[in-house]
């Protein structure tokens, strides 16, 4: 079992550690896109009216009234897109029940995973949510929340697979992982420490799209978060999940660096969500235990 680079954990109940996101966390952002996204508000003077709330005091947003979350809504159950255009999930609900707390309307701006990381970094969105897993990388350049969620990363092989374990890994071919993701970055890094070499992983704009390659036969594992890899796995018949975590995370919602005053009303906001029972209803009503 890969058991390298783990993070330290922040103490969610055993349920919820099990089966929360992983790994959706994307690495360094040197050659990060620029966010092109038409419902993104460009920071303005008048746009950075101060907003209001509770002990926390006054902070800025980026359109007033509004909290602008960017995401990659192309993760099952945390962000994803419905029928009608809109947006759903457990972070797409958790933001909105923040907005509330900070008497903001919620705006969700859907782009690339690494585009949605630059855009809080560069004042384009208020909060970035999307499964993103803490790094000493990303501290660099972002700030981060209190941990609301523990990330495990797994494997999904075919049922057929000659890979069934997960140390069976350095045997692949080919293992599939999503753009940008910790899942990529660590297992592209060299054997020394503890990759598999970037000939041996492929990346893909989304983890569907990863499975579909794997279904194809193209290569011979994916390596994506827990909670869309059951969601995969139930969608797609021959498929499997290996035994075993690959990779345990903390995941936590990223503002721009130094933005103190909204990082704080955020964790205010988030404290009082999981007093009342709110955050774990919106997990419930996405993931139901076994």
């Amino acid at each position: 079992m890969k058991n390298f680079k783990k993070l330290a954990l922040l103490g969610l109940t055993a349920a919820l550690s099990l089966s929360l996101l992983a790994g959706c966390g994307s690495g360094t952002t040197g050659n990060a896109e620029t966010p092109d996204n038409e419902n993104t508000a460009p920071v303005t003077e008048e746009s950075q009216a101060p907003a209001e709330t509770g002990s926390t005091g006054a902070f800025t947003t980026v359109e007033a009234g509004k909290l602008h979350m960017s995401t990659n809504a192309a993760f099952p159950p945390y962000e994803m897109t419905t029928d009608d255009g809109g947006f759903e999930g457990i972070d797409v609900e958790v933001a909105e029940a923040i907005a509330e707390k900070l008497g903001l309307e919620l705006v969700v701006d859907d782009m690339a995973f690494n585009a949605a990381l630059t855009a809080v970094q560069s004042g384009q969105s208020d909060i970035a949510m999307a499964g993103i897993t803490v790094t000493p990388e990303r501290e660099e350049v972002m700030d981060f929340s209190e941990s609301y969620a523990t990330g495990v990363q797994v494997v999904i092989v075919k049922e057929d697979s000659p890979i069934q374990t997960i140390d069976d890994l350095v045997n692949a071919e080919m293992i599939g992982c999503q753009a940008d993701t910790t899942g990529y970055i660590y297992a592209s890094d060299t054997p020394e420490n503890g990759g598999y070499g970037e000939d041996h992983v492929t990346a893909f704009d989304t983890g569907a799209l990863a499975v579909m390659s794997l279904l194809s036969g193209q290569i011979d594992a994916v390596i994506i978060d827990n909670a869309p890899a059951e969601s995969y796995v139930a969608a797609n018949e021959g498929l499997k999940i290996l035994d075993g975590q690959w990779v345990v995370e903390d995941y936590a919602i990223a503002v721009q660096k130094g933005n103190t005053a909204l990082l704080d009303a955020i964790n205010e906001a988030m404290a009082e969500l999981k007093a009342e029972g709110t955050f774990q209803a919106i997990v419930d009503k996405y993931i139901t235990a076994d």
